[in-house]
């Protein structure tokens, strides 16, 4: 069982560590994706379901497309065995664009400390 303190530094590294581990590591992204994911992982981002093979696969064109990505966490919360959190990712795309991306996070920790439940929404940040 993992403590809250455990579970905040996972949860706050799972929004902040991930994104850049997946696009520029060169582990891979199932190992990556195995710190902080249980592998029956459910990610419903916009209401699309996203399962450990479908996030594995989406690793794959960031690799190829993205120059450098920042992540700002503006507020944040965990409680039991739940977590929520409200930021901002941004992505240099090498063909010059960034996307700036604010996302709501919502969460569900399994007992081993990591998340196996995800539902998120997303906004494209307008002229940033």
């Amino acid at each position: 069982m993992t403590t809250t303190t455990d579970r905040q530094e996972l949860f706050h590294a799972m929004l902040t560590r991930l994104p850049g581990e997946l696009a520029f590591g060169e582990e891979d992204p199932g190992r990556i994706l195995d710190r902080y994911y249980t592998p029956d992982i459910e990610h419903h981002n916009d209401g699309i379901p996203l399962d450990r093979e479908r996030l594995i696969a989406h690793a794959r064109p960031a690799r190829k497309n993205v120059l450098a990505v920042r992540v700002e966490v503006r507020e944040m919360l965990v409680a039991g065995d739940r977590a929520a959190a409200r930021f901002t990712l941004a992505a240099d795309m090498r063909k010059g664009a960034t996307i700036v991306t604010e996302i709501f996070m919502f969460g569900r920790f399994a007992p081993d400390g990591r998340i196996r439940r995800l539902d998120s929404l997303t906004r494209t940040v307008p002229d940033a």
